[in-house]
């Protein structure tokens, strides 16, 4: 029963995140193609400030909250009250300090208002954290993709049903406000099937609770910033239109560093009890991982060089995208590194040294915002790829030193030789594709089919052989017979 509800859960937030994602991917596509550049630009300018500011005010809330309430499943109704006045109040303020930003900065006043209706949507999302963290308590995550998922896709579909009709981006700003209040409404409905509210604010309570989620918050608004920060140096040093440029790039990125993460988090528990055992268990762990996830990145940097441009027009279909191809080249080769960056932070966080995680936010966020500066100002949507480079290494470059002194050494050699061996196997293949003339979908279907045949070769060599491969799965189909 227990095992059940484990896949329940995790199949529930992985189906939130994935339709999250697809229905993300597919109203960029539909804003680029029907509005334009530059309104894709003013929807993720806005979604950026929105983003920026429900997360400080509410993900450390969040995150409190189901670690008390898992302790301490009674104290849910003050929790639900209490809670919930207190993050209405502190998403209030964080509304109306990022109304005040957007104001002070020079933004033409079309672009502000996108930002101060999409903004309004950090009170309904911020208010829906709370709900969320009690169904993550009760362990009831299906609750969450029950009142989401169908909201998400009914989103979309008004927004492209909007969109046709000639409504602009002002338009898709409330339809997300309204689709977000929405969510908190029904979720709302489904707490209080199960906990009965008690309409008693607790002054001592909340105040507790604010001291407490100070350390939560601080932690998250370093990271939270970081992550946007080159949205927020592209928009004042650049235009709408560079913003809708270099957010359609990410989008393109996204579906691979979302399998990167996910995996990274799976293999977490095994890092972590990894460092219980020696060092050698732990090595082997790191390196298995490492070369699985170098063997995804290195050959999708190959394929971004060499249909990157294509896929940009194919998807977006906009004549500005013509000037993006060499900025998506240039980002892409930020994703070569992307994987260790990710893994070396488990790896620290396993063995408890994440004092080098948070230096390695604080100075990567200061070597991005000066180079982005600087990159951008001279050079800008290339600039703006540089500025991401710069920041994965200087990443790299400070993990790599905390893992090899504090931790262990790792043979990136050793790990490197058969992701680089499948990226030449996918080059060649490329340039064969280039003297004939297929359609770009033919060409990513042969790609995709070398690329798995590729794979499988070198997992059964890896294994030591067919006929190792063979008994190694016939053992464990026995061992679960």
């Amino acid at each position: 029963m227990g095992q059940f509800k484990l896949v329940k859960n995790t199949f529930s937030l992985l189906t939130n995140r994935v339709v999250q994602s697809i229905t993300t991917f597919l109203l960029t596509a539909a804003i680029t193609r029907t509005l334009g550049a530059y309104a894709l630009g003013q929807y993720l300018l806005a979604f950026t400030y929105y983003y920026i500011f429900v997360n400080i005010i509410s993900l450390g809330l969040k995150t409190l909250f189901t670690r008390e309430l898992s302790r301490n499943l009674q104290e849910m109704p003050v929790y639900l009250v209490s809670g919930t006045f207190l993050q209405l109040l502190l998403s209030v303020i964080g509304y109306v300090v990022m109304a005040v930003v957007v104001f002070i900065l020079p933004y033409n006043s079309d672009t502000s208002t996108v930002c101060y209706i999409l903004g309004l949507t950090i009170i309904p999302f911020a208010l829906s954290n709370i709900t969320e963290a009690i169904f993550q308590a009760q362990e009831r995550m299906n609750l969450i993709a029950i009142s989401t998922v169908p909201v998400y896709i009914i989103r979309l579909l008004v927004m492209l049903w909007f969109m046709q009709l000639d409504y602009g981006v002002n338009y898709l700003a409330g339809i997300f406000l309204v689709s977000e209040t929405l969510i908190f409404v029904i979720q709302w409905i489904l707490i209080t099937q199960t906990v009965k509210p008690r309409w008693q604010l607790q002054k001592d309570f909340i105040w507790q609770l604010l001291k407490t989620a100070r350390t939560f918050l601080a932690i998250d608004a370093v990271g939270i910033v970081a992550s946007r920060l080159d949205i927020l140096i592209i928009s004042l040093l650049g235009s709408e239109v560079m913003v809708g440029l270099y957010g359609a790039i990410g989008q393109l990125q996204q579906p691979f560093m979302m399998i990167v993460n996910s995996l990274c988090l799976a293999v977490f528990p095994q890092l972590t009890k990894a460092v219980d055992k020696t060092k050698e268990n732990q090595r082997q762990v790191t390196e298995n991982i490492i070369e699985i996830l170098m063997a995804m990145s290195l050959p999708f940097v190959v394929g971004i060089f060499f249909i990157g441009g294509d896929l940009l027009k194919f998807i977006y279909q906009d004549s500005d995208f013509n000037q993006a191809t060499l900025a998506l080249n240039i980002s892409s080769l930020a994703l070569i590194l992307f994987p260790i960056v990710r893994i070396f932070n488990y790896l620290i966080l396993a063995n408890g040294l994440e004092k080098f995680n948070l230096i390695e936010t604080v100075v990567t966020t200061v070597v991005s915002g000066v180079s982005g500066i600087i990159l951008i100002s001279q050079y800008k949507l290339l600039g703006a790829a540089l500025m991401e480079v710069m920041g994965i290494i200087t990443a790299f470059s400070i993990l790599t030193y905390a893992v090899f002194s504090r931790i262990l050494m790792i043979n990136l050699w050793k790990i490197i030789l058969r992701p680089l061996l499948m990226s030449l196997g996918i080059v060649l293949v490329f340039i064969a594709l280039q003297t004939v003339n297929l359609n770009l979908l033919l060409n990513v279907a042969i790609a995709v089919t070398a690329y798995s045949l590729f794979s499988a070769c070198f997992m059964i060599q890896a294994l030591g052989g067919i006929n190792a491969t063979w008994k190694k799965i016939f053992n464990r189909v026995e061992e679960k017979i």
